[in-house]
């Protein structure tokens, strides 16, 4: 019976070395997979999925609204031999309504879908397409990394062009080891409080006016 699956973690924990493997391991055999991911999330260029330590293979962008169940229907009927498996790298860009599509590839066309990503933003909070895949995923996986301190990392923080810590802004604003740095809660915590206090304290003394 196929099955949706989630692998989620923090940045910098290999998710796309991992998608990009298990890939491999399909196609070695000479069996068809289509991976898919985000057309904004052009790093390696529109429709590239590429890991830190160099490995990279063409994917099927998508855009906000597409209908996966659609495209991978069509494309599992277009005379290139049944598909396998399906892959989606930075999975948290998906729709809600994007992943109950890829239930149904799952569900009827019997084709399992295995969906890498993030599960919370730089602010703690769920991405949309997370959220949706941890409330109906058929089995979650957590990938995990580590924090500076030697403890598992579950958080990650936003750097500006200063290299501070960003605290507001827009959910998506895709990025690498330049921008994000992951840590585990407590020192995220710490991160995110940094210049919170001494502002605090200046407006307290009303130096600041």
């Amino acid at each position: 019976m196929a099955k949706l699956y989630f692998s989620y973690a923090t940045m910098n924990a290999g998710k796309s070395t991992m998608l990009l493997q298990a890939a491999y391991n399909y196609q070695e055999r000479g069996m068809r997979v289509v991976m898919l991911i985000a057309a904004f999330d052009d790093r390696a260029g529109m429709g590239c999925i590429a890991s830190r330590i160099g490995l990279q293979s063409d994917a099927v962008p998508f855009r906000d609204g597409d209908d996966l169940y659609g495209l991978i229907e069509r494309l599992n009927a277009d005379g290139s031999g049944d598909i396998a498996c399906v892959f989606v790298d930075e999975a948290q860009f998906l729709g809600e309504a994007q992943v109950w599509q890829l239930a149904r590839v799952a569900d009827r066309l019997g084709i399992p879908v295995m969906a890498y990503g993030l599960r919370t933003d730089f602010q703690g909070k769920l991405f949309p397409g997370s959220m949706a895949l941890l409330a109906i995923a058929d089995e979650l996986r957590e990938v995990r990394t580590i924090c500076h301190c030697g403890r598992k990392a579950t958080m990650v923080v936003r750097l500006g062009g200063d290299g501070k810590v960003v605290r507001e802004g827009a959910q998506v604003d895709v990025g690498g080891n330049e921008k994000y740095v992951s840590y585990c809660r407590r020192h995220w915590e710490d991160r995110m409080r940094e210049g919170c206090q001494s502002t605090a304290a200046v407006d307290a003394r009303g130096d600041g006016a």
